[in-house]
């Protein structure tokens, strides 16, 4: 199996920043895209931005030019830097990691954390 556990929200005031992380750990050959989303109340969850095994990144508009993600590939770790924080990115941050469990063709399965919550004052 394979767990996937983010780390890093909190309560922050406007105009701040916070780093959130993301470690898979278990039955993990290699990792493919890992990504972050995020869900506000009584929203649908949205993408944030993702990354490619080789460092290719991708951003979602609504955060566009105030966040970056990056990995650790010997860690399994995904990160998210985000500043200048405004009250509308209050939401829980999720990580989405695409697992390759072997070198069979196909094996490849992509696992969500529980969520940190990010909560931005005004």
């Amino acid at each position: 199996q394979v767990q996937v556990v983010e780390s890093g929200g909190g309560l922050v005031q406007a105009g701040g920043s916070l780093r959130l992380s993301c470690v898979a750990s278990g039955s993990i050959f290699s990792i493919n895209t890992m990504a972050w989303y995020r869900q506000a109340p009584g929203k649908e969850r949205e993408l944030v931005a993702t990354i490619t095994s080789v460092g290719s990144t991708n951003y979602a508009d609504s955060m566009k030019g105030r966040v970056i993600i990056s990995r650790d590939n010997a860690k399994n770790t995904v990160y998210l830097q985000m500043n200048i924080l405004k009250p509308e990115d209050t939401a829980v941050y999720y990580c989405n990691v695409a697992v390759r469990r072997s070198i069979r063709l196909g094996d490849v399965y992509k696992y969500w954390g529980q969520g940190t919550q990010v909560t931005v004052s005004s």
